[in-house]
């Protein structure tokens, strides 16, 4: 099949695209490197410097002998899409060409309405390109299970079916997003939903978890081809955080109690998961979801595996509770459906203490490049931000003054 991924240079993009040009894809990738630069914009570099994406292009048809193409473009350009399109006539489309981090999007207005800008449009004119050039394309957008939130009913994978006044109907599950960035995800739903009906347009959403983990069979191959592990507070994400300060001899910290459940999935199961996806298209006009997880626990429950081994490796770990910068329930009921993905062959790695020993081993061999300084939140979600600023003397953004370094080890020199 000839593949199109979109953020192809990024965490989840670039072994995606090692993985299925690896079994036998035409594929090609489009970037802005957008993701780059804010990493540098805010200071939050992933702990090991990722080869640019011509290098890692080369890299892989060094180690393998395969091809991936590379298009550097803006999915909020619509004639440079369209062009793409044109151009490649892709079979299925990976859309991962989005602004990821809810932190992110919580800074300040500038960031809120890039992070909606930048994903609602780009979707939105990937849309339109593809009614004009490619209508039976498969295009398989990543969402995310945060679009639901947390109600205190069981999560469907997409539609519920409800009775009311003695009627019954399916429809959209209901959304309760938690940030702008999720929000801006609840409104790519919206817009695909309304293309597949309207235009015949066929998708797959893929509610996705929270993934963990940067090792695939692919990226294994060279150090060229590794992806990015990001542990700050804005890209970073509890389980890589987690590790990080394992191995850098500081506490975990959890916001407030802990008891936040969320659904998680190996690196390994999202290429799984995607590749399931490309091969059992659904039909012209659907817009189907599926619920892209494997595993539910609580941000506790991840701080307190991660003590327990690294603990076997020597490390002496504690866990602190921070006050939660965001606004989400401290405790909650946590019950969604995963089913169509395991339906259609997926089976799970699990996530296992083996796992957790091999990210610190491998988190702990590179200790020294830990920047502590990024890892404290420093972003504020609700009404405590305004005395924040207040306190430090600002009135438009929400990021709060650098937090004091935890002890264990000096600021890096700035580089």
């Amino acid at each position: 099949m000839r593949i199109l991924i979109l953020g192809g240079d990024g965490y989840l993009g670039w072994p995606t695209a090692m993985y299925l040009s690896r079994r036998g894809h035409e594929v090609t990738v489009v970037d802005n490197f957008a993701k780059r630069r804010w990493e540098k914009e805010l200071s939050v570099l992933p702990l090991l410097p990722v080869p640019l994406l011509g290098d890692r292009v080369k890299a892989w048809k060094k180690a393998t002998g395969l091809t991936i193409g590379k298009v550097e473009a803006d999915l909020c350009d619509f004639a440079l899409v369209k062009g793409v399109l044109h151009d490649f006539e892709p079979h299925a489309i990976i859309h991962y060409g989005e602004q990821p981090s809810a932190p992110f999007s919580m800074m300040d207005c500038h960031r809120a309405v890039v992070t909606q800008t930048n994903n609602i449009t780009g979707t939105l004119n990937v849309l339109w390109a593809l009614r004009e050039q490619a209508p039976d394309c498969h295009l398989v957008k990543l969402g995310t299970m945060g679009e639901y939130g947390t109600p205190n009913i069981d999560i469907e994978e997409g539609f519920i079916e409800i009775e009311h006044n003695g009627r019954r109907d399916v429809l959209p599950y209901p959304k309760q997003p938690g940030s702008f960035y999720h929000l801006s995800k609840v409104h790519d739903s919206n817009n695909i939903l309304f293309a597949c009906r309207v235009w015949k347009l066929r998708s797959t959403d893929l509610h996705q978890g929270v993934v963990y983990g940067i090792e695939t069979d692919e990226t294994r191959l060279g150090p060229e081809l590794i992806t990015s592990f990001h542990y700050d507070h804005i890209f970073g994400t509890a389980l890589n955080r987690f590790c990080a300060q394992a191995a850098a001899g500081i506490p975990l910290t959890v916001y407030g109690a802990g008891k936040q459940k969320r659904g998680f999935l190996n690196i390994r199961d999202t290429l799984r998961c995607v590749e399931l996806s490309v091969l059992n298209p659904p039909q012209a006009g659907e817009y189907r979801v599926f619920n892209q997880f494997t595993e539910t626990f609580t941000i506790l429950e991840l701080a307190s595996l991660v003590k327990v081994q690294s603990g076997k490796l020597g490390l002496k770990t504690e866990i602190q509770h921070l006050a939660n910068p965001r606004v989400e329930a401290a405790e909650h009921y946590y019950n969604a459906r995963h089913q169509k993905l395991l339906d259609l062959g997926l089976k799970p790695h699990l996530l296992s203490e083996v796992l957790i020993e091999s990210m610190l081993a491998s988190v702990r061999e590179n200790a020294h490049l830990i920047r502590q300084e990024t890892i404290l939140p420093r972003v504020q979600w609700g009404h405590a931000a305004r005395a924040a600023r207040a306190a430090a003397g600002a009135h438009e953004s929400t990021l709060l003054p650098e937090p004091a370094m935890l002890p264990g080890r000096a600021h890096p020199a700035e580089g």
